[in-house]
Protein backbone atom coordinates (compact mmCIF):
# COMPACT_ATOMS: atom_id res chain seq x y z
CA UNK A 1 0.00 0.00 0.00
CA UNK A 2 1.30 3.14 -0.90
CA UNK A 3 1.66 6.27 1.67
CA UNK A 4 -1.39 8.67 0.04
CA UNK A 5 -3.44 4.94 0.35
CA UNK A 6 -2.15 4.52 4.01
CA UNK A 7 -3.22 8.49 4.37
CA UNK A 8 -6.44 7.81 2.49
CA UNK A 9 -7.08 4.59 4.89
CA UNK A 10 -6.27 7.00 7.74
CA UNK A 11 -8.74 9.43 6.85
CA UNK A 12 -11.36 6.70 6.83
CA UNK A 13 -10.79 5.44 10.34
CA UNK A 14 -10.55 9.11 11.96
CA UNK A 15 -13.60 10.08 10.55
CA UNK A 16 -15.97 9.23 13.08
CA UNK A 17 -13.77 11.35 15.73
CA UNK A 18 -13.29 14.20 13.58
CA UNK A 19 -16.65 15.29 14.62
CA UNK A 20 -16.23 15.17 18.10
CA UNK A 21 -13.42 17.41 18.42
CA UNK A 22 -15.50 19.67 19.37
CA UNK A 23 -14.90 18.54 22.93
CA UNK A 24 -11.39 18.77 23.04
CA UNK A 25 -10.21 22.40 23.45
CA UNK A 26 -6.39 22.15 21.98
CA UNK A 27 -5.39 24.33 19.14
CA UNK A 28 -1.78 23.48 19.81
CA UNK A 29 -0.35 20.29 19.50
CA UNK A 30 3.09 20.09 21.09
CA UNK A 31 5.69 17.38 20.37
CA UNK A 32 9.12 17.28 21.74
CA UNK A 33 12.54 15.15 20.78
CA UNK A 34 15.12 14.16 22.63
CA UNK A 35 17.97 15.30 20.74
CA UNK A 36 18.86 17.33 17.46
CA UNK A 37 20.69 16.32 14.51
CA UNK A 38 23.83 17.25 12.61
CA UNK A 39 24.69 21.07 13.76
CA UNK A 40 21.61 21.41 15.59
CA UNK A 41 19.14 20.75 12.98
CA UNK A 42 15.74 20.40 14.08
CA UNK A 43 15.32 16.76 12.52
CA UNK A 44 16.17 13.54 13.52
CA UNK A 45 15.77 10.15 11.78
CA UNK A 46 15.57 6.19 12.29
CA UNK A 47 11.86 6.35 13.71
CA UNK A 48 8.78 6.80 12.39
CA UNK A 49 8.12 9.92 14.50
CA UNK A 50 11.33 11.62 12.61
CA UNK A 51 9.71 10.70 9.24
CA UNK A 52 6.22 12.28 10.33
CA UNK A 53 8.56 15.60 10.99
CA UNK A 54 10.09 15.88 7.70
CA UNK A 55 7.26 14.85 5.71
CA UNK A 56 4.97 16.92 7.84
CA UNK A 57 2.49 13.76 8.06
CA UNK A 58 0.79 15.29 10.88
CA UNK A 59 0.26 19.26 9.85
CA UNK A 60 -1.45 17.84 6.82
CA UNK A 61 -3.67 15.34 9.24
CA UNK A 62 -4.63 17.95 11.63
CA UNK A 63 -4.22 20.93 9.16
CA UNK A 64 -8.04 20.71 8.19
CA UNK A 65 -8.59 21.44 11.82
CA UNK A 66 -7.06 24.20 12.53
CA UNK A 67 -4.46 22.66 14.82
CA UNK A 68 -1.21 23.58 14.47
CA UNK A 69 1.50 21.19 15.16
CA UNK A 70 4.52 22.31 17.39
CA UNK A 71 7.52 20.75 17.06
CA UNK A 72 10.97 21.40 19.70
CA UNK A 73 14.33 19.39 19.57
CA UNK A 74 16.71 18.81 22.87
CA UNK A 75 19.75 18.81 22.68
CA UNK A 76 20.26 18.10 26.46
CA UNK A 77 18.04 14.85 24.84
CA UNK A 78 16.37 12.92 27.80
CA UNK A 79 16.87 15.00 30.75
CA UNK A 80 16.14 18.27 29.04
CA UNK A 81 12.89 16.88 27.54
CA UNK A 82 11.92 15.77 30.82
CA UNK A 83 12.58 19.02 32.16
CA UNK A 84 10.26 20.59 29.77
CA UNK A 85 7.25 17.94 30.63
CA UNK A 86 7.86 18.99 34.22
CA UNK A 87 7.23 22.42 33.00
CA UNK A 88 4.13 21.71 31.32
CA UNK A 89 5.64 22.85 27.94
CA UNK A 90 5.10 19.23 26.00
CA UNK A 91 1.74 17.54 25.30
CA UNK A 92 3.76 14.32 22.78
CA UNK A 93 6.80 13.38 23.11
CA UNK A 94 9.56 10.30 21.74
CA UNK A 95 11.83 9.22 24.81
CA UNK A 96 14.47 6.34 25.30
CA UNK A 97 13.95 4.43 28.24
CA UNK A 98 15.83 5.43 30.92
CA UNK A 99 14.78 9.30 30.69
CA UNK A 100 11.17 8.27 30.10
CA UNK A 101 11.13 5.45 33.70
CA UNK A 102 13.55 8.47 35.32
CA UNK A 103 11.17 11.01 34.54
CA UNK A 104 7.72 8.78 35.83
CA UNK A 105 9.67 7.43 39.32
CA UNK A 106 10.07 11.43 39.59
CA UNK A 107 6.48 12.61 39.57
CA UNK A 108 5.97 12.75 35.47
CA UNK A 109 2.45 11.73 34.81
CA UNK A 110 2.39 10.48 31.35
CA UNK A 111 0.91 7.33 29.02
CA UNK A 112 2.96 4.82 27.29
CA UNK A 113 1.35 4.70 24.30
CA UNK A 114 3.52 2.78 21.46
CA UNK A 115 7.28 1.44 21.12
CA UNK A 116 9.28 3.75 18.76
CA UNK A 117 12.67 1.65 18.34
CA UNK A 118 13.77 -1.57 19.78
CA UNK A 119 17.03 -3.09 20.50
CA UNK A 120 18.47 -0.10 18.20
CA UNK A 121 22.32 -0.92 18.24
CA UNK A 122 25.32 0.76 20.39
CA UNK A 123 28.43 1.47 18.81
CA UNK A 124 31.97 1.69 20.51
CA UNK A 125 33.93 4.08 19.07
CA UNK A 126 37.74 4.61 19.25
CA UNK A 127 40.43 6.99 17.16
CA UNK A 128 42.28 4.99 14.38
CA UNK A 129 45.23 3.06 15.74
CA UNK A 130 43.54 2.99 19.59
CA UNK A 131 44.72 0.23 21.70
CA UNK A 132 41.27 -0.62 22.71
CA UNK A 133 40.39 -3.00 20.40
CA UNK A 134 37.32 -5.12 22.85
CA UNK A 135 34.61 -3.44 25.30
CA UNK A 136 36.95 -5.19 28.20
CA UNK A 137 39.56 -3.04 26.97
CA UNK A 138 37.76 0.55 27.58
CA UNK A 139 39.18 -0.43 31.60
CA UNK A 140 40.60 2.64 33.06
CA UNK A 141 40.26 4.45 29.97
CA UNK A 142 38.79 7.56 29.57
CA UNK A 143 35.02 7.15 28.07
CA UNK A 144 32.30 9.35 26.73
CA UNK A 145 28.71 8.83 27.48
CA UNK A 146 25.50 10.87 27.42
CA UNK A 147 24.30 9.85 31.02
CA UNK A 148 20.93 10.50 31.74
CA UNK A 149 19.58 9.29 28.04
CA UNK A 150 18.94 5.34 27.11
CA UNK A 151 22.70 5.05 26.43
CA UNK A 152 23.73 4.93 29.53
CA UNK A 153 21.95 1.50 31.31
CA UNK A 154 22.39 -0.22 27.97
CA UNK A 155 26.20 0.65 28.31
CA UNK A 156 26.31 -0.47 32.18
CA UNK A 157 24.69 -4.02 30.28
CA UNK A 158 27.44 -4.39 27.95
CA UNK A 159 30.15 -3.62 30.41
CA UNK A 160 28.65 -6.02 32.61
CA UNK A 161 28.52 -8.44 29.91
CA UNK A 162 32.39 -7.71 29.60
CA UNK A 163 33.17 -8.29 33.05
CA UNK A 164 33.11 -4.63 33.99
CA UNK A 165 31.34 -1.58 35.27
CA UNK A 166 30.85 1.72 35.54
CA UNK A 167 33.57 2.01 38.82
CA UNK A 168 36.35 0.36 35.99
CA UNK A 169 35.91 3.47 33.65
CA UNK A 170 36.70 6.70 33.89
CA UNK A 171 33.23 8.33 32.13
CA UNK A 172 32.68 11.57 30.82
CA UNK A 173 29.41 12.80 30.99
CA UNK A 174 28.94 14.83 27.08
CA UNK A 175 26.52 14.97 24.65
CA UNK A 176 26.36 13.95 21.33
CA UNK A 177 28.03 16.60 19.40
CA UNK A 178 30.24 16.91 21.90
CA UNK A 179 31.38 13.72 22.22
CA UNK A 180 32.21 13.33 19.15
CA UNK A 181 34.61 16.85 19.13
CA UNK A 182 36.03 15.54 22.23
CA UNK A 183 36.71 12.02 20.72
CA UNK A 184 38.15 13.23 17.15
CA UNK A 185 40.53 15.67 19.60
CA UNK A 186 41.80 13.80 21.49
CA UNK A 187 39.98 14.41 25.25
CA UNK A 188 38.37 10.97 24.98
CA UNK A 189 39.56 7.54 24.35
CA UNK A 190 36.40 5.79 23.55
CA UNK A 191 32.80 6.57 22.88
CA UNK A 192 29.37 4.79 23.24
CA UNK A 193 26.84 5.82 20.86
CA UNK A 194 24.70 5.43 18.07
CA UNK A 195 24.87 5.47 14.01
CA UNK A 196 26.50 9.19 14.57
CA UNK A 197 29.56 7.42 14.40
CA UNK A 198 29.16 5.11 11.01
CA UNK A 199 29.64 8.01 8.95
CA UNK A 200 32.66 8.84 11.22
CA UNK A 201 34.27 5.35 10.15
CA UNK A 202 33.07 5.72 7.03
CA UNK A 203 35.47 8.92 6.58
CA UNK A 204 37.94 7.29 8.37
CA UNK A 205 38.04 9.27 11.16
CA UNK A 206 37.17 6.84 14.19
CA UNK A 207 36.71 2.84 13.83
CA UNK A 208 34.16 0.98 15.47
CA UNK A 209 35.83 -2.10 17.31
CA UNK A 210 32.04 -3.20 18.59
CA UNK A 211 28.98 -3.31 18.26
CA UNK A 212 25.60 -4.51 19.94
CA UNK A 213 24.26 -5.41 16.56
CA UNK A 214 24.30 -8.77 15.74
CA UNK A 215 24.53 -10.04 19.63
CA UNK A 216 22.01 -10.66 22.16
CA UNK A 217 19.07 -9.16 21.24
CA UNK A 218 18.44 -7.32 24.84
CA UNK A 219 21.74 -5.28 25.11
CA UNK A 220 20.43 -2.22 22.24
CA UNK A 221 18.14 0.70 22.93
CA UNK A 222 14.65 0.95 23.32
CA UNK A 223 12.44 4.27 23.58
CA UNK A 224 8.35 5.51 23.15
CA UNK A 225 5.78 7.56 22.37
CA UNK A 226 4.18 9.33 25.52
CA UNK A 227 1.62 11.53 26.23
CA UNK A 228 0.93 13.39 28.95
CA UNK A 229 -1.70 11.99 31.33
CA UNK A 230 -3.52 15.82 31.36
CA UNK A 231 -3.69 16.28 27.52
CA UNK A 232 -4.95 13.01 27.16
CA UNK A 233 -7.93 13.20 29.95
CA UNK A 234 -8.78 16.64 28.13
CA UNK A 235 -8.29 15.96 24.53
CA UNK A 236 -9.06 11.82 23.98
CA UNK A 237 -10.11 12.28 20.03
CA UNK A 238 -7.06 14.48 19.29
CA UNK A 239 -4.99 12.06 21.60
CA UNK A 240 -6.52 9.21 19.45
CA UNK A 241 -6.11 10.91 15.98
CA UNK A 242 -2.02 11.59 16.86
CA UNK A 243 -1.60 8.07 17.36
CA UNK A 244 -3.38 6.90 14.21
CA UNK A 245 -1.90 9.29 12.35
CA UNK A 246 1.84 7.90 13.74
CA UNK A 247 0.84 4.24 13.22
CA UNK A 248 -0.18 4.80 9.87
CA UNK A 249 3.01 6.84 8.96
CA UNK A 250 5.00 3.79 10.95
CA UNK A 251 3.48 0.85 9.05
CA UNK A 252 4.50 3.09 5.69
CA UNK A 253 8.22 3.59 7.16
CA UNK A 254 8.26 -0.05 7.89
CA UNK A 255 7.24 -1.85 4.79
CA UNK A 256 10.46 -2.82 2.75
CA UNK A 257 9.91 -1.29 -0.40
CA UNK A 258 9.65 2.17 1.21
CA UNK A 259 13.04 1.83 2.61
CA UNK A 260 14.95 4.45 -0.21
CA UNK A 261 12.40 6.62 0.43
CA UNK A 262 12.41 6.82 4.31
CA UNK A 263 16.23 6.86 4.46
CA UNK A 264 16.20 9.80 2.21
CA UNK A 265 14.05 12.00 4.61
CA UNK A 266 16.32 10.92 7.32
CA UNK A 267 18.93 12.80 5.70
CA UNK A 268 17.11 15.98 7.19
CA UNK A 269 18.58 15.44 9.84
CA UNK A 270 22.40 16.05 8.54
CA UNK A 271 23.35 12.23 7.86
CA UNK A 272 23.94 10.62 4.87
CA UNK A 273 22.34 8.11 3.92
CA UNK A 274 24.94 5.42 3.75
CA UNK A 275 25.29 5.81 7.73
CA UNK A 276 21.52 4.29 7.86
CA UNK A 277 22.18 1.83 5.28
CA UNK A 278 25.38 0.68 7.22
CA UNK A 279 23.28 0.83 10.33
CA UNK A 280 20.32 -1.21 9.33
CA UNK A 281 22.15 -3.59 7.39
CA UNK A 282 20.67 -6.85 7.33
CA UNK A 283 18.07 -5.53 9.28
CA UNK A 284 14.13 -5.18 8.47
CA UNK A 285 13.22 -1.68 9.60
CA UNK A 286 9.63 -3.56 10.91
CA UNK A 287 11.94 -5.05 13.54
CA UNK A 288 13.16 -2.52 14.94
CA UNK A 289 10.26 0.13 14.56
CA UNK A 290 7.57 -2.01 15.52
CA UNK A 291 5.33 -0.27 17.53
CA UNK A 292 3.57 -2.94 19.61
CA UNK A 293 3.71 -2.97 23.06
CA UNK A 294 4.42 -7.08 23.61
CA UNK A 295 6.06 -9.00 26.07
CA UNK A 296 9.44 -7.91 24.56
CA UNK A 297 8.95 -4.43 25.57
CA UNK A 298 7.17 -4.72 28.53
CA UNK A 299 10.78 -7.15 29.73
CA UNK A 300 13.10 -4.47 28.52
CA UNK A 301 11.23 -1.79 30.36
CA UNK A 302 10.89 -3.37 33.65
CA UNK A 303 14.89 -4.76 33.27
CA UNK A 304 15.85 -1.36 32.70
CA UNK A 305 13.92 0.17 35.43
CA UNK A 306 15.41 -2.27 38.07
CA UNK A 307 18.71 -1.49 36.93
CA UNK A 308 18.01 2.06 37.11
CA UNK A 309 16.70 1.65 40.82
CA UNK A 310 20.17 -0.88 41.32
CA UNK A 311 22.37 2.50 40.44
CA UNK A 312 20.71 5.39 42.84
CA UNK A 313 18.72 6.68 39.62
CA UNK A 314 15.52 6.29 40.48
CA UNK A 315 13.69 8.90 43.34
CA UNK A 316 9.93 6.92 43.36
CA UNK A 317 9.03 3.89 41.95
CA UNK A 318 7.87 3.86 38.43
CA UNK A 319 5.15 1.34 38.48
CA UNK A 320 6.36 0.11 34.83
CA UNK A 321 2.81 -2.70 34.96
CA UNK A 322 0.73 0.31 35.34
CA UNK A 323 2.31 2.73 32.73
CA UNK A 324 1.35 1.29 29.32
CA UNK A 325 -1.65 2.28 27.90
CA UNK A 326 -2.83 0.27 24.41
CA UNK A 327 -6.16 1.53 24.13
CA UNK A 328 -5.18 4.16 21.76
CA UNK A 329 -2.59 1.75 20.09
CA UNK A 330 -5.41 -1.06 19.52
CA UNK A 331 -7.89 1.13 17.93
CA UNK A 332 -5.32 2.32 15.86
CA UNK A 333 -4.55 -1.09 14.75
CA UNK A 334 -8.16 -1.91 14.47
CA UNK A 335 -8.93 1.26 12.57
CA UNK A 336 -6.29 0.96 9.64
CA UNK A 337 -6.57 -2.59 9.83
CA UNK A 338 -3.27 -3.23 11.01
CA UNK A 339 -3.71 -6.11 13.48
CA UNK A 340 -1.28 -8.65 12.49
CA UNK A 341 0.93 -6.75 10.37
CA UNK A 342 3.90 -6.38 12.68
CA UNK A 343 5.45 -10.06 15.11
CA UNK A 344 4.55 -9.93 18.81
CA UNK A 345 8.22 -10.44 19.91
CA UNK A 346 8.84 -12.62 23.77
CA UNK A 347 10.77 -11.20 26.58
CA UNK A 348 13.96 -12.81 24.66
CA UNK A 349 13.89 -10.93 21.56
CA UNK A 350 12.21 -13.84 19.75
CA UNK A 351 8.65 -13.77 17.60
CA UNK A 352 5.64 -15.55 18.91
CA UNK A 353 3.32 -16.92 16.96
CA UNK A 354 -0.15 -14.91 17.27
CA UNK A 355 -2.59 -14.98 14.58
CA UNK A 356 -2.19 -14.91 10.88
CA UNK A 357 0.86 -12.57 9.59
CA UNK A 358 0.99 -11.43 5.96
CA UNK A 359 4.45 -11.70 5.39
CA UNK A 360 4.32 -9.00 2.20
CA UNK A 361 3.65 -6.09 4.55
CA UNK A 362 6.14 -5.63 6.81
CA UNK A 363 5.14 -8.69 9.42
CA UNK A 364 8.24 -10.44 11.80
CA UNK A 365 9.72 -6.85 12.93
Amino acid sequence: MSFPKLLATLAVAVLTTTAAFAEDDAKVIRFGFPGVGADNRPYSHSTAIAYARTRETLEKDFAKDGIKIEWTFFRGAGPALNEAVAAGQLDFFLLGDLPAIVGRANGLHHKFLFATGRNDPIYLAVAPGSDIKTVEDVKGHKVALFKGTNLQNATDRILDRHGLSEKDVKFINLDANSAVAALTSGNVDAVFGGQEYLALAQKGVVTIPYTTKGDDPTLGRNSSFLVTEAFAKENPKLTQKVVTSLIATTAFVTKDENRAEVFDAWTASGFPTSTFEANFEGVRLSQILNPLIDDYVVGRYTEQAAAAKGYGLLKGDPQIATWFDRSYLDTALKELKLEHFWSQRGADGEPVEIGTNDATTGTNG
